[in-house]
């Protein structure tokens, strides 16, 4: 059987709910000074055009070009057993040269 790949979603996702939170690190800190490339954790039904739309619309920024990796949950013990974290999506977003966007 051959499955449909273009599968038509009803969920709207507002701009708040495809960029839950950038990603500040050293290395990412790194990026965006050297690259002018921005990591975020989105949501993982997000698509690069949703995402691209929503950083423009949240940031008032010109974005060039959209990476998305999805990152699987690492497995982990606890006292009550082993476990696994959540799995989730992140997004490299580059911007246009003029363009910046300060989180501190």
């Amino acid at each position: 059987m051959a499955q449909n790949k273009h599968i038509t979603r009803t969920l709207q996702l507002t701009p708040h709910q495809i960029i839950l939170r950038p990603l500040v690190s050293e290395k990412n800190i790194h990026k965006s000074t050297r690259n002018n490339r921005y990591a975020f954790e989105v949501h993982p039904i997000a698509t690069k055009t949703e995402i691209k739309v929503a950083v423009e619309e949240l940031f008032n920024v010109k974005v060039t070009a959209v990476a998305t990796q999805n990152r699987s949950g690492k497995k982990r013990r606890s006292k009550f057993g082993p476990g696994v974290t959540k799995a989730w999506k992140k997004a490299i977003v580059k911007l246009g040269a003029e363009h910046k966007i300060d989180f501190f």
